[in-house]
Order: C-alpha cells, then structure tokens, then sequence
C-alpha cells in the first residue's frame, strides 16, 4: 500500500537501509541527500563497487561497530581499507548479534575514541552508551524513544551545540496492522514495552486486547508512524526539540515511500 508521500515530503532527512534485506543500491531512488546503511555482519557489508555507485548519487553513512573485526582501531581495521573515498561513517559500540562472544568482550571506550579520531565527520551511536557518545564528539547518532523529546530538549538547555540525528523506522500509513505488522516487533523488544506485554502476546497485526493496546502506544513511541500529516508534525517537534536529522528507516520497504 502506497501512501503517496516520500521521506523528504515528511521532513526526513536520511533513509536507512538494511542491506541483508534489501539491495542497497536500489536507495538511489530515494528522495533524500544521506544514506545511512546498517551492520547486520560482515556477510552483508556491500561491495567496494556497490558503495562507489551510491556515493555517486548520495552522501553515504555506513554503520561500523568499533568492536568488530574490520573496523576495530586497537587491533584489525581491514575492512576500513576497502571503503571508498568520501565514504562517511557511524560509529557504534556495535550490537551483541553481529559480534562473536570475543568481539563483544571488548572494552567500547577506547574503541570509540580511537575510531572518532581518526573519521572525519563521525556520527556516533549513543544506544547504551550514551556518555561516551558525547564525550568522545561528533553528531550524536539517537534511537527514537519515548524520552528522546524531553532528552533534546535537557541537552539544547544545558548548552549541547553539536549536531543530533534520531533514527527511527517509519512507516507512512494510517493503517494500523500494516503498522504492527511492520514495527510491533521491533517496538516489542524495548524494555518498557516488554515488560507491559502479556506473556507470549503476538506483536504484530493478529495482537489482541491487552497486548494490542500496549502496542498501539509504542510503535508511536519508537517508530515514526501514521499518515503523512501526522508524521511530519512529530519530526517537526523533534526538530523544534533540537534534532537537526531525521533518518528514517523504510520499515515497509522502500517501494513504500518511493
């Protein structure tokens, strides 16, 4: 289902794709200046060619977890030699998921430190980390949340002046099981929102009673949703709150908003 509205038509600034689901190339169409592509495992990183074809077309962010084989600073950063130029970066401590029990044993800090010095222009990922994120600089990288608001606005009040970018998948339709079908998961995994589903509740679009309820809330807490207009006045109060991007993540995919 179409909505007839784009991500820059909404006030988005950057899509993240997911390249173990989608061809990453297929985001040239996409109607915004910034890609930001996500680590799902070195299986998944795109080619050096692939990488150079969209650089061509848009500015391009890959996601390279600090810890990992490849892109560690303290030991093997190989995988940085193969990226093109002007190829931008966002530093991130890096999920358990995609790391071995090695990689997720090392220290984060140093990692992100070393890494933020030797970027040029880093976004950093604050999930988890977020003093560190700051300390070591750079556009703090934020997943929308149900505090993100009021955390741009204590940052903006006590003098923060860097840059902030909030990531959130989106989904531009009104529709409310294609929104559970398309982030109820997703929104299902925070703490908050575990902790109110009952035991073994669905989290998609079959959801009833008490766990549809919960749901309902929080897709709009994590994740950007509803139809055009509704969406483009909560990334207008989070850029009046002190976000300068949005990058949206087609959580339909990206026919759905091309």
């Amino acid at each position: 289902m179409l909505t007839g509205a784009t991500l820059a038509e909404v006030g988005i600034d950057a899509a993240a794709v997911k390249p173990a689901e989608v061809d990453v190339s297929r985001a040239a169409t996409l109607d915004v200046t910034t890609i930001s592509i996500d680590y799902e495992g070195r299986e998944h990183l795109p080619d050096h060619s692939t990488l150079s074809a969209l650089a061509e077309e848009k500015a391009v962010r890959l996601t390279t977890p600090v810890r990992a084989d490849g892109f560690d600073p303290l030991g093997d950063d190989s995988a940085l030699a193969d990226l093109p130029d002007g190829i931008g970066r966002v530093l991130v401590a890096g999920h358990d998921a995609y790391l071995s029990a090695d990689e997720a044993a090392r220290a984060v800090a140093p990692r992100l430190s070393a890494a933020a010095d030797a970027a040029t222009d880093p976004w950093v990922g604050t999930e988890g980390i977020e003093r560190l994120a700051l300390a070591v600089g750079g556009t703090q990288f934020e997943l929308l949340s149900r505090r993100t608001t009021a955390s741009l606005r204590a940052l903006r009040m006590a003098g923060f002046d860097g840059e902030i970018a909030v990531y959130a998948p989106t989904v531009l339709t009104d529709d409310e099981d294609a929104i559970l079908d398309a982030v109820g998961d997703y929104a299902a995994r925070r703490g908050p929102v575990r902790s109110a589903l009952p035991d073994d509740a669905a989290t998609d679009a079959s959801a009833r009673g008490r766990a549809r309820e919960v749901l309902t809330q929080a897709v709009r807490d994590y994740a950007l949703v509803g139809g055009p207009d509704a969406v483009a006045d909560r990334i207008e109060r989070l850029k009046d709150a002190g976000a300068d991007r949005i990058v949206g993540y087609p959580a339909r995919g990206i026919e759905s908003v091309g």
